[in-house]
């Protein structure tokens, strides 16, 4: 594996101030992290439950969605918001169906780069990247992605549990127009994965959640059912089409995990056509 570094310089990493990356790397029960991304991951959690069963749901929707479309003849992925690596990755889902599978890791955290560059080594006869960029910011992410990835050809472009981090127009970030840059650089064929906080099912815990994650640093957007299906608009979805995370095509070990509890977490996957 190279990486690719989109920025001028690789940044320090901040352990002053915690990062969504590796505060849910502390949920995943990880040990790259700082005490600061454990102490708001620990008030995140004291007021929602449900945080680290979402996060684990999250990683296991990840592993089905993949898996899904690699079996269904996608040979490539690009990963926006990938977080610390956590095994299996999705180059070796994606890979354990098909090893000539082309991945391209992205993400922001200067943590995620280091431990990128160490862990992320995929086939022989596939290929696993990494670019070092920000989701705001496409152009950085999509002309290096172009160097590993043929994008005349169908892509997966997945955004697990990363809208949330993003607002609307109103609010600076514009996801909606994010997502369409994304989406337009695909050919028909690709395929669009996400998933997605929502206050749906849980209105309080995830509230104060949200707050948590602001007053921190990190503005934080639930999404209601409506608001996020409009992310895949123009998009043909994949049966059984926007739904809690945990039921979406889920294998024996999500349904047992069901039984833990809610998970206010919504998640979907669309074709481009």
């Amino acid at each position: 594996m190279t990486g690719s570094d989109a920025t001028p310089a690789a940044a320090p990493v901040d352990t002053g101030r915690p990062h969504p990356a590796r505060v849910y790397d502390w949920w995943l029960g990880g040990k790259d992290n700082y005490p600061v991304d454990e102490e708001l991951a620990r008030k995140i959690l004291a007021a929602d439950d449900t945080a680290v069963r979402g996060a684990r749901a999250n990683r296991r929707f990840m592993h089905r969605a993949v898996r899904t479309l690699a079996e269904a003849g996608v040979r490539q992925f690009l990963d926006i918001g990938t977080g610390i690596p956590t095994e299996p990755n999705l180059h070796q889902v994606a890979q354990a169906v098909a090893p000539e599978a082309r991945v391209v890791y992205a993400d922001n955290d200067p943590i995620v780069l280091r431990h990128a560059e160490a862990l992320l080594h995929g086939s022989a006869e596939g290929s696993t990247e990494y670019v070092h960029a920000d989701v705001r910011d496409p152009d950085t992410i999509l002309r290096p992605a172009a160097e590993s990835l043929d994008f005349a050809r169908p892509v997966a472009l997945s955004l697990v549990a990363l809208t949330h981090y993003l607002g609307d127009a109103a609010d600076g970030d514009d996801v909606h127009g994010l997502l369409k840059r994304y989406v337009d650089a695909l050919v028909p064929g690709s395929y669009l994965v996400l998933s997605q906080v929502t206050p749906d099912l849980n209105p309080e815990a995830v509230g104060k959640a949200a707050g948590l994650f602001a007053r921190s640093g990190t503005p934080f957007y639930p999404r209601s059912l409506g608001e996020f299906s409009r992310f895949f608009d123009g998009l043909e979805l994949l049966g059984p089409g926007v739904i809690p995370v945990t039921g979406w095509r889920p294998e024996p070990e999500d349904v047992a995990a069901q039984a833990e509890g809610i998970v206010p977490v919504y998640a979907g996957v669309a074709r481009k056509v």
